[in-house]
């Protein structure tokens, strides 16, 4: 229950407008910034808005590079990895959660172990064979390191366990087999948890630098992010107004992607707390 001391209260209210302001206050910044020209955004001390707004920064930004490829790619890139991370996280998440068979409980503890294993540490050996069957600048790529899930196995598994054997039982009794049970019936009940999976995904693939990075040489499936990166040109300086510009085209989409599922996305959140 909460604190009926108005002191108490208003300070509480203070330090999350702190906290709410330093975790608005760069985006912000990024979005004003792309409305600047350069000796605007060079000026000291700075200003707060930019006067008058620059909108061609957009334009200019959009056409120093194949951004519509770039864009596609994203497009491709992250939700291929989604829809995959989807499909093997349930079936795995259906065996840990309601099959009995010999190590179960081990397997599952290796698999959210590689929760603790960073991109960086097997991007090596997954570079080397990628390369030698020829798949270095595809998707293939950029999509199937990613394929299965660890974080989406033992999200969706603790939303699957809490789904009662007796619904399960009635499905069987109707005639479902294991894929309509888990497509049917325990995906819909568990959706807040698998939306909020989803977010965390896409956020995470939309904005990916570092792996296709290492895995592209060309312009062909490169990503928004890596476009956004070419924008600074060698020699003459940070364009930093169209650099910034650049980033409003990786940083709206996924804006609008929270908007659009932020009441599931907090429901999944906190659906666990509400069990216990």
């Amino acid at each position: 229950m909460g604190s009926r001391n108005p002191l108490v209260r208003i300070l509480t209210v203070a330090f999350l407008s702190v906290i709410v302001l330093a975790e608005v206050f760069p985006y912000f910044w990024i979005a004003i910034t792309s409305l600047k020209d350069l000796p605007g955004v060079i000026q000291f001390p700075p200003s707060l808005l930019p006067i008058p707004p620059h909108w061609e920064n957009y334009a200019q930004a959009w056409q120093s590079g194949p951004f519509v490829r770039y864009f596609v790619n994203s497009i491709i890139t992250t939700f291929s990895i989604l829809v995959i991370q989807l499909f093997l996280a349930c079936l795995a998440a259906y065996a840990f959660s309601k099959l009995s068979f010999p190590g179960r409980d081990i397997c599952f503890y290796i698999v959210v172990s590689c929760l603790m294993v960073p991109a960086q540490v097997r991007f090596v050996p997954i570079y080397i064979m990628l390369a030698k069957i020829g798949l270095l600048n595809t998707y293939a790529s950029l999509i199937l390191p990613y394929a299965a899930s660890a974080l989406g196995t033992f999200l969706i598994r603790e939303a699957f366990a809490g789904i009662s054997d007796r619904i399960l039982d009635a499905a069987r009794i109707d005639g479902a087999n294991v894929i309509q049970i888990i497509f049917r019936i325990m995906v819909p009940i568990a959706m807040p948890t698998i939306i909020a999976f989803s977010l965390f995904s896409v956020v995470f693939h939309w904005n990916d630098y570092f792996w296709p990075l290492v895995m592209t040489t060309n312009e062909t499936v490169r990503t928004l992010p890596l476009g956004v990166a070419l924008l600074r040109e060698e020699g003459t300086g940070a364009r930093w107004h169209i650099i910034m510009a650049g980033n409003m085209f990786v940083l709206v989409p996924m804006i609008q992607a929270f908007l659009a599922a932020q009441r599931q996305f907090i429901r999944g959140l906190t659906i666990g707390g509400v069990k216990g």
